[in-house]
């Protein structure tokens, strides 16, 4: 497949520093197919594509995305991380679950609930609980994320599904990245929207200013694409219904702050000012996919949380 370059001594192993010189045959193959590959698939491709997201991997002193494709004669390091000694404890935490079978379980989560252990939240995640409930989970996703197949945000609440075996999380990963699962989500807005439904699409990356935030930006971005539709209108407020055709991190929320029209509550990319709540206004209200085993439709809904049906009263009666 390539030409391995020497290993600069045993004391390079020890430290997690690989790297290889691409022979003319790997020309044309992603980077991270081609690292997978030549370490004898010991590491899975998604942590590969973590670790090329975190920069640890390197083709030519640069950084690159995980669809980067080879050239003859690249040059490419690998410093795999030193991992970070964890113990994950399962919790006898309740969990609304709106569907559960030996294949798949379905949740709806709460709002201030973390889906996995990370720092600052290394306990009371929805991980923990499932670990205590589940007892089985896909490892797919490594020690820290078992069972995790997408995430929805800490103060977000709504249904959410997890892999109970790596075959059922294979099937839904491929699902998400097929764009074909069903994600229907219900947000209250700053603003009236003047217009009945639409569609932004615009790329999202890293803040350059902040790395922990998002924005609308062509550099170093992913597609990302929200379609939207006015439910209710409420004068300085509107609720809408999204539906996701990406998934990208902080998705609807950077991108309805990109239109002028950020989460009521939301304490990173809305605004201070208006209705105060405790965590953007945003509820993951439909889940639909294809079973992992039956290949069967099946789809999931869930009410929005007292805080937000509150709010939308309060609303109505002014």
């Amino acid at each position: 497949m390539s030409e391995m370059t020497n290993w600069d001594g045993d004391a390079d192993q020890e430290q997690g520093i690989h790297e290889w010189t691409a022979g003319a045959e790997a020309a044309k193959l992603r980077i991270d197919k081609y690292i997978t590959d030549a370490l004898e698939d010991e590491v899975s491709r998604s942590q590969i594509q973590l670790w090329i997201t975190d920069g640890h991997v390197l083709v030519n002193d640069s950084n690159v995305k995980s669809n980067y494709k080879l050239n003859a004669g690249d040059r490419i390091k690998l410093s795999v991380p030193q991992p970070a000694a964890v113990e994950i404890e399962a919790q006898d935490i309740h969990l609304d679950i709106a569907y559960e079978d030996a294949d798949v379980i379905v949740v709806n989560k709460p709002r201030g609930m973390v889906v996995h252990p990370a720092p600052g939240h290394e306990a009371g995640t929805l991980v923990n609980a499932l670990m205590y409930h589940c007892k089985d989970l896909s490892g797919i996703n490594g020690e820290l994320r078992p069972g995790i197949v997408h995430r929805i945000d800490k103060d977000t609440t709504g249904l959410i599904m997890a892999a109970k075996n790596d075959k059922s999380h294979a099937s839904l990963a491929a699902q998400l990245k097929e764009h074909s699962v069903n994600r229907r989500y219900l947000a209250l807005v700053h603003g009236n929207i003047s217009h009945d439904q639409g569609t932004v699409d615009a790329p999202l990356g890293r803040d350059p200013h902040d790395r922990k935030l998002y924005t609308v930006t062509d550099r170093n971005s992913k597609h990302a694409v929200t379609h939207f539709t006015v439910v209710e209108r409420f004068g300085d407020y509107s609720l809408l219904e999204l539906k996701l055709e990406t998934g990208r991190t902080h998705q609807i929320r950077v991108h309805m702050k990109y239109i002028g029209h950020p989460l009521v509550g939301d304490p990173v990319y809305g605004k201070s000012k208006g209705i105060k709540l405790n965590g953007q206004a945003l509820h993951a209200a439909v889940l639909g996919f294809d079973h992992p085993s039956t290949g069967e439709y099946i789809e999931f809904s869930a009410v929005m949380p007292n805080d937000m049906e509150e709010l939308l009263h309060n609303l109505r009666s002014r």
